[in-house]
Parts: C-alpha cells; sequence; structure tokens
C-alpha cells in the first residue's frame, strides 16, 4: 500500500508490521530555538524517525547576511552548493538533497512518513522536497506525535543507530518550484492565483517578527495554514476543504494557484490540503515573502500603503 498525502495512525502501524520498506522521519522544529526541535525528539520520537532538522537537512543557508533572522553556517552561492531558491530558508538543490537522503539510508523504494509536533507547520517541507526529488511515496502523518501518542503509539528516547548508506536516484519532479521572477511576471495575471499562509496579522503588515517588511504581495489572497487543521490537530474532512478552498478562490482556476508564506515552509499545508481536497497540484513559491521583500524595488503592500501596492 502506497500513501501519498496523508497517513493515519492506525495505517502506520499496519506499515511497520509489514514489511514494506519504510523510512519515518521527525520534522519537529521550532524558528525562534532552532535547537529545540531535537532535544524533543531525543526526549520522544516513533521508533526509527530520523530527526531531520529544517536548517540543516531541508535548507541550504547559503548566500544569507549571517545577521538575518534564521541564517546559519557558511556562505557560498555557486557551483554544487548553490541552492535553489532564495529566502530565510532557501532549498537546497535537488543534487545536495538526493545526497542527503542517500546519507541517511534512504532509497527510492522506500514508503517515507513524515511528522512534527508543531501541527504539521515543518514536516510538509520534507513532503514537498521528496515529491520535488521525484518521490511520490511519501505521507504526513495525520495529528502528528501527539495523534500517534493519543492512539497507544510506541515511542523511543535518545538517538537511533546511523542507517547504511543508499544510492537515492533523483526522478522527474513531482512538484512545481516557482521562481521569484515567474510570480512577478505574472503579478494581475489571470494565469497566477497567488495564496499567502501567514497569520492574518502578519499579512495585513501589523506585525512582522522574521522579516525586515510587514506586509504582503499585491493580489494575494490570505489562507493562514492553520485554518486546514481541526481541533483534533488533523486535516479537515476532504469535503470541508473542498468548499472553504472553493470559498476562497471565488471563481479562480485552482490549477493558476502559487502558495507561499514567510520562507516556503508552512506554505506546505495549503498545497496539501489542496489536494485531499480534490483541487488537484499546485505551485510553491519557496522564496516566498522573506525572498520578495528582500529587493525594496519589488510592489509590496504595507500598512503605509493600504490595499494598493508601493507602486
Amino acid at each position: 500500500m502506497n500513501y501519498s498525502t496523508v497517513i493515519s495512525c492506525e495505517q502506520l502501524q499496519a506499515l511497520m508490521h509489514s514489511g514494506q520498506a519504510l523510512r519515518v522521519f521527525d520534522c519537529s522544529f521550532d524558528l525562534m530555538q532552532p535547537h529545540a526541535g531535537q532535544r524533543q525528539y531525543l526526549a520522544s520520537h516513533i521508533p526509527g524517525a530520523v530527526y531531520t532538522d529544517l536548517e540543516t537537512a531541508l535548507s541550504a543557508k547559503h548566500g544569507l547576511n549571517p545577521g538575518q533572522p534564521g541564517a546559519r553556517g557558511v556562505i557560498t552561492v555557486s557551483g554544487a552548493d548553490a541552492p535553489a531558491s532564495g529566502g530565510r530558508h532557501p532549498l537546497p538543490n535537488r543534487e545536495k538533497f538526493a545526497t542527503w537522503l542517500s546519507s541517511i539510508g534512504f532509497s527510492n523504494d522506500m514508503q517515507a512518513v513524515v511528522y512534527d509536533r508543531n501541527g504539521a507547520n515543518y514536516c510538509g517541507r520534507l513532503w514537498w522536497m521528496l515529491k520535488w526529488a521525484g518521490h511520490d511515496k511519501v505521507a504526513v502523518l495525520d495529528g502528528g506525535l501527539q495523534a500517534w501518542a493519543a492512539a497507544g503509539g510506541a515511542v523511543n528516547t535518545g538517538q537511533e543507530p546511523a542507517h547504511f548508506q543508499s544510492n537515492f536516484e533523483l526522478m522527474p519532479e513531482r512538484a512545481a518550484l516557482v521562481a521569484t521572477k515567474t510570480v512577478a511576471d505574472r503579478l494581475s495575471q489571470t494565469n497566477q492565483t497567488l495564496i499567502d499562509a501567514r497569520a492574518t496579522p502578519r499579512f495585513l503588515g501589523e506585525v512582522e517578527p522574521l522579516d525586515p517588511v510587514a506586509g504582503h504581495i499585491p493580489g494575494a489572497l490570505n489562507r493562514p495554514f492553520s485554518q486546514n487543521f481541526g481541533a483534533d490537530g488533523k486535516f479537515k474532512p476532504a469535503a470541508q476543504l473542498k468548499a472553504e478552498f472553493e470559498a476562497l478562490l471565488a471563481g479562480r482556476d485552482p490549477a493558476s494557484v502559487v502558495h507561499h508564506c514567510g520562507s516556503g515552509v508552512s506554505a506546505v499545508s495549503n498545497l496539501i490540503a489542496m489536494e485531499i481536497a480534490g483541487l488537484g497540484k499546485s505551485g510553491l513559491y519557496a522564496g516566498s515573502w522573506s525572498d520578495w521583500c528582500s529587493d525594496t524595488s519589488r510592489p509590496m503592500v504595507t500598512r503605509a500603503t493600504g490595499d494598493a501596492p508601493n507602486r
């Protein structure tokens, strides 16, 4: 059985006992305390799970100003280390990502299951990156570690044994990465509908804890990613998600949607929700607001400009 969007705790339990090739990833993280996720992992995680750090495994911290929020590591911008996007959490290129997957023993025949304990805020990044690498068999654990514990799932503490090196091979992309230039070229065109997954106060420019400018890209719609989940922390039913997205789109073509957020991480929740809703695949602007606002010549909607962009 292959899973490509979400997987329940019961389904994961069955997979773990089926003998099917499987790798579970714990993507817990905290933007304000970057090492907290690993400490949480060491305290409690699903047996066999590989800890996956947003900033070291799922981002290429290349080309960032060391004083910029979230910046860590050396600064290089060219050659094999060149990132695939800008922003606070630039994507590593596909080749670098494949090297990391091989280093933790992930192979093309495996079912991947990703989770966190942060409301699916971070694990979606790995879900999307595996699709981008051409791997379709990846699913988000619905409800995360909290649902696993509530269902009586076993947990381990400490570090898991290392895995043997594998040879993960990149396949044709199954996810659409949208560049800043493409977003800019299509502003105000009907073939692009931007959906911003940040909390509404950040979208409106009322607060901005991470980026140098508060506001949003002109024409963007706002759907905070937290709206995809019920009180139990699981994705809402497909019919409900479909109705909510169709109301937001108000007749716009779902195929035109490009998701973004602050740095291309939480936006993936909206992308997954649209797939669950049966609205098809949509694009991801991975650089997101942090990349867009890094160039002050780009049009922006801020509190100062109101509903009109700054140019």
